[in-house]
């Protein structure tokens, strides 16, 4: 997809599904400034959310003495807070994402754009950064409304080139960050150095991590036979093989055992993995995480 096809992005009758939409952080973000977001901490406002067990270091101004005169327990009232989060969308923009139809990273930003839609609409902060080597390119973040089409126009100039460095890239976002939020980093995970310790470096920084999975078609069912000789893209690096059943069988394993390593890292670690394979309609797939409050 080129930059002037991208342009439209989205359909007016999809926008206005995003508009009906938020996101939802599984942690607690002190916002720089108020929004309009519900928070999940304790807040002061006069809004009366829920009750709790009272803890110690609890403020007993908070304690609700009708419930402590009818249970002889003591609970605490919680009350709605209004802040603004920051969403850090984290693109791998590198050679690998140029493959399958559609390409990887085509779908990879429009998925971006639509996420970082909801999040300005919703008056939350949003931000970009471009993955290859290191963190190449950036959006710094914005918010508002204001803000939506510049977004979408940086997304639409992102072009597949150079080689990956996932660890490199994240450990360097999240460390020149200077609030973290909810970080969704869209990639194919296809990097000989691993992912693990740039995951790693977000979680350490507080940012609530989801990963979306890329794969295209031709991935998860490749048609290739016979003899061939197979160019890296990134690397350069040039090897002859024969594809027979065997070679496909062997394949398929790998790839289950990538799938469910990358799986696994993640559940571990309380990191969202969304896995997606392209010929997945994106507004489809954007619509079922976010209505199941899956993604952010």
């Amino acid at each position: 997809m080129s930059t002037v096809t991208r342009g439209g992005f989205f359909s007016p009758e999809f926008l206005a599904q995003l508009e009906r939409l938020s996101l939802l952080s599984r942690r607690a973000f002190r916002g720089s400034v108020k929004g309009e977001r519900r928070s999940p901490r304790r807040g002061h406002s006069v809004e009366f959310a829920d009750y709790r067990p009272y803890g110690m270091g609890d403020d007993l101004r908070y304690v609700d003495w009708n419930i402590y005169g009818r249970l002889n327990r003591l609970h605490v009232k919680l009350f709605v807070d209004e802040e603004d989060l920051c969403l850090h969308l984290l693109v791998d923009g590198s050679t690998s994402m140029g493959f399958g139809t559609p390409r990887k990273l085509d779908y990879a930003v429009r998925l971006a754009a639509a996420v970082g839609f909801v999040g300005l609409v919703n008056h939350e902060r949003v931000g970009i950064g471009v993955l290859r080597e290191r963190v190449a390119d950036g959006w710094a973040p914005a918010r508002g409304r204001r803000h939506i089409m510049a977004m979408m126009e940086f997304l639409g100039r992102v072009q597949p080139t150079g080689g990956t460095g996932l660890n490199e890239g994240l450990a360097a976002y999240a460390m020149r960050t200077r609030e973290p939020g909810i970080a969704v980093v869209i990639s194919d995970l296809l990097d000989p150095g691993g992912y693990e310790q740039g995951l790693r470096a977000m979680l350490e920084r507080r940012f609530d991590v989801h990963v979306v999975h890329l794969l295209a078609p031709e991935e998860m069912n490749p048609s290739l036979a016979g003899d061939l000789r197979l160019t890296d893209s990134e690397t350069g690096e040039v090897r002859d093989i024969t594809v027979d059943a065997e070679a496909l069988r062997d394949y398929r394993e790998r790839l289950r055992l990538f799938l469910e390593r990358a799986e696994a890292f993640c559940l571990a670690r309380e990191i969202g993995y969304h896995r997606v394979v392209t010929d997945t309609s994106v507004e489809a797939f954007v619509i079922a995480q976010l209505r199941g409050r899956v993604l952010g």
